[in-house]
């Protein structure tokens, strides 16, 4: 359970779903963890949602961690290197970096996007227009905080940085949108995996099944779920304490391969299996 005792773990886009399932994940392994995200509850909140980033400073303190929340818009590339900086000057060092920003399914009310299209609609039958938000809200948005934390680990010489995303590797994820999105960002981990190696810092990319967020909850798709947010932080916490990480380098994993290599289980003690894509899932 203090595995990660002394460790200072940077978690982005951390008020729900996956990205607060990491801080508390982490928490539990005894971490420092300072959480991010836009939903505040003295600011505004992503489409007027109840989650707040201090929810899951309060969680990290309850799991056994220490919680720090920065608000920060991980769209801003001066904001990303301000929040970068804060942490380096508050705790010295970023031992653990995750990217969990996303919000490519904002708008989407269970069966249809903003602009109108279902999820799995032909290219050739919708708008491209909404195809940039996805790479601004995925791997764009990677690519920032990414890029503002690799110099501290660099200097280091030591780290681990990780991108939620969604394996590709198997086929087709049934959305273009959605698909093109996941595989840049795979394909990002991929390229820092590469860059970062001979300065002694990991980078890989970790995918979960289908989440049972706060979002899925709301849509009534619950029951569709295949794990909670804990079981990808489980995944996340057992890789940042493994001293061998630098094995996986540039590959995707799968929160529930990695449960049945580290032993670790989902929050109700179970260990689903790897999720497979099929239609109308997003």
């Amino acid at each position: 359970m203090s595995a990660l005792a002394g460790k200072v773990c940077l978690v982005a886009g951390a008020s729900r779903g996956v990205g607060r399932g990491i801080a508390r994940g982490l928490a539990e392994a005894g971490a420092t963890v300072i959480v991010t995200a836009r939903s505040s509850e003295t600011g505004p909140r992503t489409e007027m949602r109840s989650e707040a980033i201090e929810d899951t400073a309060r969680e990290v303190d309850a799991a056994g961690g220490q919680g720090h929340h920065y608000l920060c818009d991980h769209l801003s590339e001066r904001a990303v290197d301000e929040l970068v900086h804060w942490a380096l000057r508050r705790f010295g060092r970023i031992d653990v970096a995750v990217s969990s920003v996303w919000g490519g399914n904002e708008g989407y009310d269970g069966a249809r996007y903003l602009d109108g299209a279902a999820w799995g609609t032909p290219f050739w039958r919708r708008s491209a227009e909404p195809y940039a938000r996805f790479l601004e809200v995925g791997p764009y948005a990677a690519l920032l905080f990414a890029r503002a934390v690799a110099p501290a680990m660099v200097a280091s010489r030591s780290g681990l940085l990780a991108l939620v995303s969604f394996g590709t590797e198997e086929g087709y994820l049934g959305d273009v949108f959605y698909d093109s999105a996941k595989a840049a960002t795979n394909r990002l981990a991929l390229a820092f995996a590469e860059e970062l190696r001979p300065h002694g810092v990991t980078a890989l990319a970790l995918s979960p099944g289908f989440v049972a967020t706060e979002r899925v909850r709301d849509l009534g798709q619950e029951a569709l779920a295949t794990e909670s947010p804990l079981y990808a932080g489980r995944a996340l916490a057992a890789l940042a304490a493994d001293a061998e990480v630098a094995r996986h380098a540039g590959r995707v994993l799968h929160a529930a391969d990695l449960a049945r290599a580290y032993g670790f289980t989902d929050a109700d003690g179970t260990q689903p299996e790897r999720f497979r894509v099929g239609p109308g899932v997003a």
